[in-house]
Parts: structure tokens; C-alpha cells; sequence
């Protein structure tokens, strides 16, 4: 539904997160259902996915990659197996260890960095933002002045958007622009169009060739042969 590269990247990341459960015997993501656990039990309180849609992060994710670099990072999730420990993970929590991958992630694929985290920091705290506005009072009559009381917000994100977060807090944030998804760039449509005809192609053969030797079996059958014997014998009208 969201293209064929979106759909192969996802499959791509989902076996990074079954590679991920398998090791730590956990599912990633486990913050986020604990938090919308703990939201049901507060009266009244709003849950509220303040994410971009995946849909999105993934086409200009693509989009921005060039074809060898999409080469490049699909082999790398495809044979990812490097072990993962919880002793891993906890190092993973300082902040200096975060930095760095992060700076490797930036050295590979800068656009994507770009795109997946970066774009997402932005998204995330004009999210943010919004939901922390002040909430206006009721009043029993035009007249009567305004009352504001302060928003109560808790925040669940992931650790790597934490210094992006901080970083955008007091800018003017727009996110139109990094909500529009860009046009395939000719390259992409060559290879679309490439590999559409590879598969029909390759399809079309294996029917050819399924069918010719359908008919060769059929053919040397002997009651077939003798009915093709028959045939031949009947006298034109």
C-alpha cells in the first residue's frame, strides 16, 4: 500500500526488531506500552501518539538515499547477527556511548540520519509543544477574564531524541515541510520500471515453460497419441 522499497524496508526493520526480541528476549518498544499502561490508570488523562507516521519517515527516508546506499543498508539488515546483550543495552544508556553511535550512524548514512532522527526531533518536540500549552478555564460569562493552569505532560521517547528534543525546544517549528513526501527521482523509476519487467518477465517464462512441458507429457501419453492417430484418419469431408 505505501510502495514496494517502503514495504521491503519495513520488512527489513521488523527482522531487526525480531533479531532484537530473539537476543534479549524482550520486544523493542516496551517504554511505550508500559507508558500507555500507566496512562489508562490516570482519570482523565489523554494518550496521545505523538510520532510521525511511519509511512511518511520511511518514503523520505528512501527517498533520500541513493540507489547503492539502499543496496548497501538493505545487506546490512539482512545479514545483521551480531549479538545483543542487556549488558549492551545499559551501556547503551550513557549518554557518551549514544553520541558516538550516533556520529557512526551520521559518518554512513548522513541523509538518513537526517531523515529518521533528525526530522523526528523536530516533529516530536512541535508535538510536544502543542500538547504542553496552557489549558483555558471555563468562564461563566464573556465579561469574566481568562484563567489559564498549566498543561501536565509526560513524554516517552526513545533516548537518541532526547538531545534533538532540547535542542529544538525554543525554536519557531514548522513541520509542513517535513511532512510532505518528495517525488521518486528518475533513477527510482528505473529501477521500478526494471524490475516490474524482470518479474513479469521471469514470470511469464516459467509459464512458458511449465506449459510446453505440460504439453510434451500430454503428448506422449499413448491413449493421447492414439486419439491424435484417429483424428488424423477421419476422412475430410
Amino acid at each position: 500500500q505505501n510502495g514496494v522499497m517502503s514495504g521491503l524496508m519495513q520488512m527489513l526493520l521488523l527482522k531487526v526488531s525480531a533479531h532484537i526480541t530473539e537476543q534479549l528476549g524482550m520486544a523493542p518498544g516496551g517504554e511505550f506500552r508500559e507508558a500507555f499502561k500507566e496512562a489508562s490508570k490516570v482519570p482523565f488523562c489523554k494518550f496521545h501518539l505523538g510520532d510521525r507516521p511511519i509511512p511518511v519517515t520511511f518514503k523520505r527516508a528512501i527517498a533520500a538515499l541513493s540507489f547503492w546506499q539502499k543496496v548497501k543498508l538493505a545487506w546490512g539488515l539482512c545479514f545483521l547477527s551480531d549479538p545483543i546483550s542487556k549488558d549492551d543495552v545499559e551501556k547503551c544508556k550513557q549518554k557518551d556511548l549514544l553520541e558516538q553511535m550516533m556520529a557512526e550512524m551520521i559518518g554512513e548514512f548522513p541523509d538518513l540520519h537526517r531523515t529518521i532522527v533528525s526530522e523526528r526531533d523536530i516533529y516530536l518536540t512541535y508535538m510536544l509543544k502543542q500538547a504542553a500549552k496552557q489549558i483555558e478555564l471555563p468562564r461563566a460569562s464573556e465579561n469574566e477574564p481568562r484563567k489559564y493552569i498549566p498543561a501536565v505532560v509526560v513524554g516517552v521517547v526513545g533516548m537518541g531524541h532526547v538531545p534533538g528534543i532540547e535542542k529544538n525546544w525554543n525554536s519557531d517549528l514548522k513541520i509542513q515541510e517535513i511532512m510532505s513526501v518528495p517525488p521518486p527521482s528518475a533513477s527510482s523509476r528505473i529501477f521500478k520500471f526494471v524490475l516490474k519487467a524482470t518479474i513479469l518477465g521471469l514470470l511469464g517464462y516459467g509459464c512458458y515453460r511449465v506449459g510446453h512441458r505440460t504439453v510434451q507429457y500430454v503428448l506422449s501419453i499413448p491413449a493421447t497419441q492414439t486419439y491424435i492417430q484417429r483424428l488424423s484418419e477421419i476422412p475430410q469431408q
